[in-house]
């Protein structure tokens, strides 16, 4: 069961990660009573072309450990936290606090403990970097301990000195907030894109089988990626075609907005499958044409 979308209801949530270009690159399937933190590093390490050097969520993407290993990876963790006031901050010694002063260490970090399993720290991290094995297989491990596991609480106190560090830098850098706030925005806007696309059946995946749930939401991104990409292509030649003033003009309104549209795409209705009208003057696939194929796989009408 989820608090988080369906309320008591099962359900499935698809978990998806996109670059500064919006592009799509990652999505998996997984129970929406899961934490999603377990898999934010799967995605960035599933991107074997664009290196990652920052990475922002919403709060049920974030924990300690997460931030721990982000560190580890040499990626900048920067999630929008709920509630920030109540985060608590740790301190290597007790810090008085000058008059003025509203950032505070409340608790001490526990030093020894992240000495005694720093090489397992590296172990874990090494591991993941290497993709021996993915993040969130190691995290469901860690977590199927009845007590919890001694690294498991190293993680943590080390993610509590990064998490404490991203607090003071979050709370004193206004350009830093207003970039996690303009990259969680662009996550909102993937949302709704998804919701558009996949408009038959109420919006749900209708398969039992874990594999089919993975093939039908790739199916998705592969549609999504497809619009963009149309996107792109139709803005450059918008620019390349466009007299000097008006060029500039676009240009300005396109940095202020983004590529991640889809009111001009006809994604549903019906459509003339004659071979002449399936390719463009790019001599790509018609987004209509991509539509219809998906509309035709949510019905059922086509085999994953």
């Amino acid at each position: 069961m989820s608090y988080k979308y369906p309320g008591f209801k099962r359900a499935l949530s698809s978990y998806t990660v996109l670059d500064n270009r919006f592009a799509h690159f990652y999505a998996t399937v997984i129970s929406s009573a899961e934490r999603e933190a377990c898999y934010a590093l799967d995605g960035i390490m599933h991107n074997q072309i664009v290196e990652s050097d920052i990475h922002s969520t919403d709060t049920h993407g974030f924990t300690e450990a997460v931030f721990a290993l982000m560190h580890m990876m040499g990626i900048t963790f920067a999630p929008r936290i709920k509630h920030l006031s109540d985060q608590t901050l740790y301190g290597f010694k007790s810090t008085k606090a000058a008059k003025g002063d509203f950032i505070v260490p409340k608790k001490y970090l526990k030093v020894e403990l992240i000495k005694q399993n720093w090489d397992d720290i590296l172990r874990f991290a090494a591991t993941i970097k290497l993709h021996y094995a993915s993040s969130s297989q190691l995290f469901k491990r860690l977590n199927s301990y009845s007590k919890q596991h001694m690294l498991y609480k190293a993680l943590k106190e080390f993610g509590r000195l990064r998490k404490t560090l991203f607090i003071v830098r979050y709370m004193q850098d206004v350009k830093f907030r207003q970039a996690i706030e303009k990259q969680l925005n662009r996550g909102e806007n993937s949302n709704k894109f998804s919701k558009a696309v996949a408009f038959g059946n109420n919006q749900e995946i209708l398969f039992e089988e874990k594999e089919e749930q993975e093939v039908a939401e790739n199916c998705r991104q592969l549609i999504k990626n497809a619009i963009i990409l149309w996107n792109y292509l139709y803005l450059v030649k918008l620019l390349q075609s466009a007299e000097q003033g008006t060029a500039q003009y676009a240009l300005i309104t396109l940095q202020k907005g983004n590529v991640l549209a889809w009111k001009h795409i006809l994604l549903h209705g019906q459509y003339d499958m004659d071979s002449e009208n399936t390719r463009d003057e790019f001599g790509l696939a018609d987004p209509k044409i991509i539509a219809l194929i998906h509309t035709r796989f949510w019905e059922g009408q086509l085999a994953a």
